[in-house]
């Protein structure tokens, strides 16, 4: 007999009026909002696991509570759409808090389910001590989280279906489903109508007219004016309008680090700035009279703590936000606004100039800007049995697929990021919203798996690697193509580095060089160990085929550090 016959879909087998289980329904109302659902089931949410994966609702099990949060934050950020995690209480609630506060923090549309302690009237002690006993809902509220709580049965799923709206607003929100609410029997009835999705604004907002005759005045003075775009000015949909405003004002064009490429095959494209910024881009910077921000916090990372910006030249700074203009930095003209509303009006404001008054669009320009080849930006320093970074990152941008997402762990090994490029910020996603180590595995994981059509590329280091090694389970058993590219330095890279400026022992951060191409192969992988470029190139038919999941151990000289080190060291 197929067990499996007593859990299928509520709807698919009971009786008008007969009685089913919570965790039934909800099991039921979850699969009919189409996402899968990432998690790592416990004893307190196995029968809704169970029964979700039973009924074909997508359950795809992670081997670590953070690793199935960062699957759905993953999956939100790469498809937009809602991304949903179910883990259990008190134990499995401590595991994934590091993935509920990085999933707080990035805006995405998740929705994590968890498990809770028993919540109806009764003696919470018949069944003795609760060793799983936590604060769950104090501590997610802590970390960022709307909390949500299924208090009854009857309310069970009216809460689920708030719990989702919630989250498609544009947050992370946990819904804690107590075990006993789960196990009680209801009538199912009508479901609760599905949760509306979010309405887009009617229109743009629009800006003050007192704000853009301002910021029109002020750019017409600019004779150099350099614009800088952030997400915010790429999911405004921006881009082609705020590369035409450049060509009407003689304006070069830079990003932020979450926008890189966004502006990739414009003449005037000066690249990421700041500390990731090359040398052709940071001397034309430094030249502008006028610096117009769009859709960007602007913080001290993305400026170098105001370095990268050319001292004197005031800034305007756009955003549909207020609160998020001059937060971080000073902003000389502030305009509150759609951005590409804002671009489109001052395009109208602003008169078109001749040629010979755009000296940023100067022919020598243009010709600097085409010529500039990033392998000029540093001389390879590579050991007998290491790679230099950088140069294996350009030959990695030469042999990945073009149709490529990249996601980024944290750490040292960032510097490879100006050297690798995506079609765009949609393919691009570094895990660093809470400044740590070990979301990029689980995050790479629900990105590819919203995007089995394309190549989906993980850039994490050794260390953020041995802390989700076990992930490499869940791809293998998964089947989801993720190419791994460990940059393998035998170190806390970042610490080595920062220990180095304060002339103290490196020891303590430093490990012995593991093979890990074995171990992924272990787990059904097909990997390499990669020591130099000549072996880099050997292993590029791994590259090209989708013919399930890639791991690169690729063994990088420890002694080349980021170019944002002394800035990360003074904070």
């Amino acid at each position: 007999m197929d067990m499996s016959e007593n859990i299928l879909p509520a709807s698919a087998r009971h009786d008008p009026g007969a009685r089913i289980p919570v965790y039934q329904a909800l099991a039921e109302d979850i699969a009919a909002l189409g996402a899968p659902v990432f998690g790592l089931m416990s004893d307190d949410t196995m029968l809704l696991a169970a029964t979700l994966d039973a009924m074909g609702g997508g359950f795809h099990g992670a081997r670590h509570e953070n690793g199935a949060i960062a699957m759905a934050e993953g999956y939100a950020t790469a498809t937009g759409e809602l991304g949903v995690a179910l883990i259990g209480r008190g134990p499995a609630a401590a595991n994934g808090l590091h993935g509920a506060v990085h999933a707080g923090r990035t805006g995405s549309r998740v929705l994590v389910v968890f498990g809770d302690g028993a919540s109806l009237a009764g003696d919470p002690n018949a069944p003795g001590p609760d060793g799983k006993a936590f604060d769950a809902a104090g501590v997610l509220r802590a970390a960022g989280l709307r909390i949500f709580v299924a208090r009854s049965p009857g309310t069970a799923r009216a809460v689920l279906a708030e719990a989702v709206q919630a989250a498609r607003r544009g947050a992370a929100v946990a819904l804690l489903l107590p075990l006993d609410v789960q196990r009680a029997d209801i009538t199912p009835g009508t479901a609760p109508e599905p949760p509306p999705r979010p309405h887009a604004a009617t229109g743009p907002a629009a800006p003050r007219p007192q704000s853009i005759a301002a910021a029109a005045a002020l750019l017409a003075r600019s004779r150099r004016p350099l614009f800088v775009s952030g997400l915010g000015a790429h999911r405004a949909n921006a881009r082609e309008a705020i590369a035409a405003l450049a060509n009407r004002v003689g304006a070069l064009l830079a990003t932020t680090l979450k926008a890189k490429d966004m502006f990739r095959g414009d003449p005037w494209d000066l690249g990421i700035i700041g500390s990731f910024s090359h040398s052709a881009a940071r001397q034309l910077i430094d030249q502008a009279d006028c610096v117009v921000v769009f859709g960007a916090s602007f913080n001290q990372r993305t400026t170098s703590g105001g370095e990268a910006l050319p001292h004197a030249a005031p800034v305007i700074h756009v955003d549909l936000v207020r609160s998020h203009i001059g937060r971080w930095g000073p902003a000389d003209l502030a305009v509150v606004g759609d951005v590409r509303e804002v671009v489109r009006q001052l395009a109208d404001a602003v008169p078109a100039r001749a040629p010979e008054d755009k000296p940023f669009h100067a022919g020598a320009v243009r010709q600097r800007l085409a010529a500039f080849d990033m392998a000029d930006e540093f001389r390879p320093e590579h050991t007998a049995r290491t790679v230099d970074p950088r140069a294996l990152a350009l030959e990695l941008d030469r042999l990945l697929p073009a149709d490529r997402n990249l996601v980024y762990d944290s750490g040292n090994f960032l510097q490879v990021l100006p050297y690798l490029r995506t079609r765009g910020p949609d393919h691009l996603k570094h895990t660093s919203d809470f400044f740590s180590v070990g979301m990029g595995f689980g995050t790479a994981l629900g990105f590819a798996k919203a995007r089995p059509g394309e190549t989906t590329v993980l850039i994490i280091g050794d260390g953020g690697f041995a802390m989700t090694l076990s992930e490499l389970d869940t791809a293998a058993r998964e089947g989801i193509p993720l190419i791994v590219v460990v940059m393998n330095d035998c170190a806390y890279g970042a610490e080595r580095h920062y220990l180095e400026l304060e002339r103290m022992p490196i020891a303590r951060a430093l490990f012995p060089d593991v093979d890990y191409a074995p171990v992924a192969e272990a787990f059904g992988f097909r990997a390499a160990t990669i020591r130099s470029l000549d072996d880099l190139r050997r292993a590029a038919p791994l590259l090209q085929t989708a013919d399930g999941p890639v791991l690169l151990d690729c063994k990088i000289n420890a002694s080349v550090a980021a170019p944002f080190t002394p800035e990360m060291a003074a904070h």
